[in-house]
């Protein structure tokens, strides 16, 4: 499962219609409706929040409007709930760790999408997220390389 922190719209078609699924059955979990994932660190964030379930559907709501702005035809009714909610902080260096990430993606899987996108240096935030100083969030679970460096 992977909640990008980056904005939705760096992502390729593929990157976004999975960030959907997984965004609606993280939406699963924090809901107490799925036996799996109820562990994944990717959840943390959220289940940090006073409304978990708000904050999820938030997040999924602007992943929404990315699909909508493509012409994907996403299914709203499956956000159980949106409002008004803080933006939540997501560190630099998180940032920086998932576009990485995403770039090395690109490559494979989007390469004109990489072209496009590899000499961008500071990708904006998914529109739930404001971005502060700092390095990795605690909760990612680094590839080795980072592992290292971290």
């Amino acid at each position: 499962m992977r909640l990008w922190s980056i904005h939705p719209k760096y992502l390729d078609s593929m990157g976004l219609v999975a960030l959907w699924r997984e965004g609606l059955l993280a939406q699963k979990v924090l809901l107490g409706e799925t036996k799996g994932y109820k562990a994944h660190p990717q959840l943390i964030r959220f289940r940090n929040t006073d409304e978990p379930v708000l904050a999820i559907g938030c997040y999924l709501h602007a992943v929404f409007i990315e699909a909508e702005q493509r012409s994907f035809s996403f299914d709203a009714t499956k956000i159980v709930s949106t409002d008004v909610f803080p933006l939540m902080p997501v560190q630099r260096g998180q940032i920086d760790y998932e576009w990485a990430h995403l770039l090395n993606k690109l490559k494979n899987r989007a390469p004109s999408l990489y072209e496009i996108n590899k000499t961008l240096a500071n990708p904006l935030a998914h529109p739930f997220f404001k971005i502060t100083p700092g390095g990795i969030e605690q909760w990612e679970r680094l590839q080795a390389k980072h592992r290292m460096n971290a």
